[in-house]
């Protein structure tokens, strides 16, 4: 079991193999982003969890728990992530320590109130997108985004209540053909011009599969911003080469953003997470 220290300080991150929880490596890691961030600043994280388990065949390895620890260390207001497990019945009986909760409830930190919707459901199990919130959850609905039926996509609308403001944030994970991605967008569009009222701030956060940031011009024309002038290489985590990863806003100041640095974070996902800041219009 990993031994962890909280508050920035190092952590110790144990990694499970092939079910044999006497196998677990140990790991250091600090957390060179875990600060305070100003009141006056939104913190948002995305996340593509890659289902919390890494490797492939009978060398996978289990990374849940240290995505836990992680996403605590984001300190992000609001945690946006994607391929996220409800369950898994065969992963579920071949590690030993597989959670008992859901994923998205089991990496939420102490205090946050976590929403999942299902996108895809498989074989074994279900997978679809999550966020955590340290603020209060006031609703959240779903709308299949699926373009062909080789790709089940979905998007995740959850209004927060930040500082007596409400806050609408969609998490997305867009498909892989780029044709499927732009009329993505354009159902995003007019689901929001549906169920976003004018004026309201707005988040838009996920996976996008974008290379090259091709989709900004659209988001831009919906009102939609992002610091496009920041290098934010989020794929392949091993050695990103791309951003694949975006947040972006409406109604609210992009101000700072970053992806956490650190030998571990390779580890844990194929995709690395992306944090950004954002500070109030008025």
């Amino acid at each position: 079991v990993a031994a962890v220290a909280r508050s920035g300080r190092p952590l110790l991150l144990a990694v499970e193999r092939r079910g044999d929880s006497a196998t677990a490596q140990v790991q250091g890691m600090t957390a060179k982003h875990a600060t305070a961030h100003p009141a006056n600043l939104l913190r948002v994280a995305t996340y593509n969890i890659h289902k919390g388990v890494q490797g492939l065949g009978p060398l996978r390895r289990l990374e849940i728990h240290n995505l836990g620890h992680a996403v605590e260390q984001l300190d992000a207001d609001i945690v946006c992530l994607q391929e996220v497990r409800k369950l898994h019945r065969r992963e579920q009986h071949h590690f030993t320590r597989w959670p008992d909760l859901p994923q998205a409830e089991f990496l939420a930190p102490e205090g946050y109130q976590a929403v999942y919707r299902t996108n895809a459901f498989t074989r074994h199990g279900e997978h679809g997108n999550a966020l955590l919130s340290r603020w209060e959850v006031v609703s959240h609905s779903h709308e299949d985004m699926s373009d062909h039926r080789f790709e089940q996509r979905g998007l995740l609308h959850v209004e927060v209540q930040v500082q007596g403001r409400a806050v609408h944030v969609i998490v997305i994970h867009l498909g892989l053909i780029a044709q499927s991605r732009r009329r993505q967008v354009a159902q995003l569009g007019r689901y929001i011009a549906r169920e976003v009222p004018a004026g309201t701030p707005l988040l838009v956060a996920g996976d996008f599969n974008d290379w090259g940031a091709k989709l900004r011009p659209a988001f831009n024309a919906m009102g939609l911003q992002d610091l496009s002038s920041y290098r934010l290489l989020t794929f392949p985590a091993r050695l990103p080469l791309t951003q694949l990863d975006f947040v972006y806003a409406r109604g609210l100041r992009p101000v700072n953003a970053h992806v956490p640095g650190g030998r571990i974070w390779p580890r844990m996902s194929d995709h690395l997470p992306l944090v950004a800041e954002f500070a109030w219009m008025d």
